[in-house]
């Protein structure tokens, strides 16, 4: 059943993806019980001025449905995540129908009914018969393989699974399905398409259940296995640790039980090991505590449990790399946004250790034999990079920092795999030059997970070796032969300004900005961001004292201004053809931070510093001067860099951060953005 297509057509980053179609301006879901109006909500939010169908046989889901949305805009409008004007738009124009007829302009068309295989191939005859020929019909359905849908339809080749996650109008993750009988032309235009209205799409292979319900649905039917010696309520607790809600909780939650048993008989097709427990056809309702719940578990039956169901979800992992289901990497980032894992399933392999997966794998075979076994060296199971994309665009290697469900700040594992990725393209003929962006539309990346920085708190040695960690990426950039750009396409913080101001040119959306707010936490930049732009625009040094010393953002058009930013572009595909354009440009003259030292206006303290109204520490701001003024005095940008590792020592050894990173740092949401 499984197809030798590769999975991706053309670029992982479906940003970076020409569509052959315009945006539709017409739209509709079938369905509007459970998801379907869900799906349906997405897209008037992704797509407020194009107009939708929803249909359904009976009125009566169709006016829930209709209740629905009003519910979720006013809340929406409420909480003031959306303005009324928006709102207003987003419940007009839907039309509510029984009458595929009314179909006949749409440009893509969502079913999202029961899953019950004669039902959808019922469905989209009608919407053969209702549609023309160039619409994109695809289904919803979270395990049936295309080819049981779409194999007796006159064009199935305009047809494929769209899998969403709940709730679909909120959740990231959106599965394409790569099957025999799609184009890739239709694979690269939803990719596209689901890119452009919100949302984050990974391409699995046409297998029972895809990518992400291999993991879900697996683990919750084996939670149902250790109810021989646990309670509902004592898995659920010790699932935590791992998850945001226990198995039993979602299951009450999407009333999951019949759709887990009939998914789980389904995979028995591939292996009987599958095989699901008849108390998920006994159970309507688990009993169950709220997340968070304290639950007495003994500690040898917590251990048993936590094996278990890593045990279960390791055996998924091992046979999705090795069939090439997905992506190890799309497996990784879905997990923690469609599946709600607390950190992503290869993560928690890399962090337990070989030897320790190991011994769960071998463990969780001997009690579940038949179950999927790693049949290769853990090691190479965990050896891929985790947060970023690699592209390749006649000749330029395009890296795409890819965590949006975190503005794409950088993990532990970033700047590693950046500049992994650098080396890898410095020794290859075939690479021309390197651009390096963030997924999405709106953030760059939003600086360094905070986390990193506090488990140096108190400690002068961890302090520094974080920044000089993290740093060898700036360090390398600079002394590269091959030209870097950086692409910026929206608000650049903390390490993604040091980052970007690495790069040896930048080119940046109209609505992009750039800012320094570490010291509003009581630290430093510690990636170079308090001496490299002295180094490389000394004539705009007050301008980086503001940024380094008040937290100061820094405009587009004001970055162009001070010759830091080269082009500025209205999309992301003029973003990216305008760095392919540095690239060229740049080819054997690549511009670095100046040697020796440079003379800028010295950075002093005032006696009551601030970041706007926001009170800042004395002490923290000394250790910046010092970086600032030392830095620029050095003899060498590896002289000055080595000041910043020094004074991040320091600076993690004094109160300041301590209360930068308490929970009353509340005040410094007045200059954070929200994200």
């Amino acid at each position: 059943m499984a197809n030798q297509k590769k999975l991706y057509p053309s670029f992982q980053n479906p940003y970076l993806i020409q569509p052959t179609v315009a945006l539709p301006d017409e739209m509709a879901v079938v369905g509007a019980g459970h998801i379907g109006p869900d799906i349906a909500y997405y897209l008037r939010t992704g797509l407020p001025d194009r107009k939708l169908y929803l249909v359904d046989v009976v009125e009566e889901p169709l006016k829930k449905a209709e209740a629905r949305f009003k519910g979720y805009a006013e809340k929406a409008v409420q909480k003031k995540k959306m303005k009324p004007e928006v709102a207003e738009k987003v419940l007009a124009n839907i039309v509510y129908t029984t009458d595929y007829g009314q179909l006949k302009n749409c440009g893509l068309v969502i079913e999202a009914a029961t899953e019950n295989l004669a039902l959808k191939k019922k469905i989209f005859a009608n919407l053969e018969a209702a549609t023309s020929e160039k619409a994109i019909l695809t289904s919803n359905t979270s395990g049936i393989p295309a080819h049981e849908i779409f194999a007796e339809m006159k064009h199935p080749e305009r047809s494929t699974i769209t899998h969403f996650f709940a709730p679909a109008w909120r959740s990231l993750p959106v599965e394409v399905i790569n099957w025999e009988g799609a184009s890739d032309e239709l694979i690269n235009n939803l990719l596209w398409f689901f890119a452009n209205t919100g949302k984050a799409p990974l391409v699995t292979d046409n297998v029972y259940s895809f990518l992400l319900n291999r993991i879900f649905e697996s683990y919750t039917s084996e939670a149902v296995f250790l109810l021989d010696r646990a309670t509902a309520k004592q898995v659920d607790r010790v699932a935590e640790s791992l998850v945001a809600a226990g198995p039993f909780f979602v299951l009450n939650l999407t009333g999951g039980n019949p759709l887990i048993y009939e998914s789980q008989t389904r995979r028995m097709g591939e292996n009987p090991c599958y095989q699901p427990s008849n108390l998920l056809h006994s159970v309507a309702q688990w009993t169950v505590n709220r997340p968070g719940t304290q639950v007495d578990v003994p500690e040898d039956v917590a251990g048993w449990i936590k094996d278990r169901l890593l045990g279960l979800v390791f055996s998924q992992c091992f046979d999705i790399a090795d069939r090439g289901v997905g992506t190890r990497s799309d497996l990784n980032f879905g997990s923690m946004i469609g599946l709600a894992f607390k950190k992503g399933v290869f993560e928690l392999m890399a962090d337990l250790g070989e030897a320790e997966v190991q011994r769960i794998a071998d463990a969780f075979v001997k009690e579940r034999p038949g179950f999927p076994a790693p049949t290769r060296p853990i090691a190479e199971y965990t050896d891929f990079p985790r947060d970023i994309l690699v592209d390749d665009n006649d000749g330029v290697r395009i890296i795409t920092m890819r965590r949006p469900q975190a503005a794409n700040a950088l993990s532990a594992y970033s700047c590693d795999e950046i500049l992994a990725e650098l080396k890898k393209g410095e020794a290859d003929s075939a690479v021309k030059g390197f651009i390096i962006t963030g997924y999405g539309t709106k953030a760059f990346c939003a600086g360094a997970d905070i986390g990193g920085f506090i488990a140096t708190l108190g400690d002068h040695a961890a302090g520094a070796a974080l920044s000089r960690r993290n740093s060898k990426l700036i360090e390398y950039i600079d002394q590269m032969d091959k030209p870097v750009v950086a692409a910026v396409n929206g608000l650049a913080m903390g390490g993604g300004v040091e980052v970007a101001i690495a790069c040896h040119s930048r080119v940046a959306d109209k609505k992009a900005f750039f800012q320094l707010p570490e010291i509003t936490l009581g630290i430093l930049p510690g990636m170079g961001g308090a001496v490299m732009p002295y180094r490389k625009w000394p004539q705009a040094a007050e301008t980086f004292h503001g940024m380094v010393g008040e937290a100061k953002r820094l405009t587009c058009q004001e970055a162009v201004e001070i010759g830091m930013v080269q082009t500025v572009a209205s999309s992301f595909p003029e973003l990216i053809q305008a760095a392919m354009a540095e690239v060229d440009r740049l080819s054997g003259q690549i511009p670095r931070a100046a040697t020796g030292a440079v003379s800028i206006p010295e950075f002093t303290v005032p006696d009551e510093p601030k970041a706007g109204n926001m009170p800042l520490s004395k002490e923290a701001l000394g250790i910046v001067a010092r970086v600032v003024n030392e830095g620029a005095a050095a003899d060498s940008l590896k002289a000055a860099m080595e000041i910043t590792y020094e004074r991040c020592g320091d600076i993690s050894c004094i109160d300041a951060p301590r209360e930068g990173f308490s929970p009353s740092w509340k005040n410094a949401s007045r200059i954070l953005p929200n994200r």
